[in-house]
């Protein structure tokens, strides 16, 4: 087991993994810096969400090294991975998943809330990213009366407030129109960049790509910029810059 090198907050080496029996990554490696943003792009099926899953510590790779602020991650217990998870990873999916018991901003200050942080502060915090997205105006809604755009704003403002170190998008912007889909990239991008955190976005677009530091391309499971596991090896820098 090699360390990663010291200015990468998140590191993978030859990531292999088989779902069901069937292999969904094979020997992906990368490497994205303290505040950039990653773009993992590939058509449906290519190991994306997988890949993420992996770097968050929900999956355990059969083979290969998964590393977050220079500590392994593959090597945690599922304890240990879930408190990672809690306390400084963020989710994004494809579909708001919201408390339907919750209004907007008690949706939005949920994991500062589970933290113990006051309802006051925890509120403030969830209130500056609803008016970032322009969903302040669903402060005190249930999700039920909100379309489903504005409620994937809310979920994209919990992720914010929870004041991740990584935040891991998969397609979040998959269900929004292209107006909301601009806007929601916009925020989660200049969070990247005013708040020090590190994106790891799956998408299928290629602007969404575009707004990225870095595009690491998957096809069936590899990197497409790379032709043979050593070569995935020798890249897996080539990211931090």
């Amino acid at each position: 087991m090699v360390a990663p090198p010291d200015d990468d907050v998140l590191w993978a080496r030859s990531v292999h993994c088989s779902l069901e029996g069937s292999p969904a990554l094979s020997g992906v490696s990368l490497g994205v810096r303290e505040g950039h943003v990653l773009a993992v792009r590939g058509p449906r099926a290519c190991g994306k969400t997988t890949l993420l899953r992996c770097l968050s510590g929900q999956l355990v790779p059969q083979e290969g090294e998964v590393w977050f602020d220079g500590h392994p991650v593959h090597t945690l217990s599922r304890a240990q991975r879930e408190r990672l998870r809690a306390e400084r990873f963020a989710w994004i999916g494809p579909e708001p998943s919201l408390v339907p018991e919750l209004n907007g901003w008690e949706n939005a200050a949920l994991p500062l809330l589970l933290r113990g942080t006051s309802q006051r502060a925890a509120k403030a915090a969830a209130m500056e990213w609803l008016e970032r997205l322009d969903v302040a105006d669903c402060a005190g809604r249930k999700p039920a009366a909100l379309p489903r755009h504005r409620r994937q704003r809310i979920a994209v403002a919990r992720a914010l407030t929870a004041r991740p170190t990584v935040l891991f998008a998969d397609e979040p912007t998959a269900s929004l129109h292209a107006s909301d889909r601009a806007q929601v990239l916009r925020t989660l991008t200049t969070a990247a960049r005013s708040h020090g955190v590190t994106v790891v976005l799956a998408t299928l677009d290629e602007d969404a790509a575009a707004l990225a530091d870095h595009c690491l391309p998957l096809v069936d499971g590899r990197r497409a910029d790379a032709a043979t596991p050593e070569a995935e090896g020798q890249e897996a820098c080539s990211l931090s810059v």
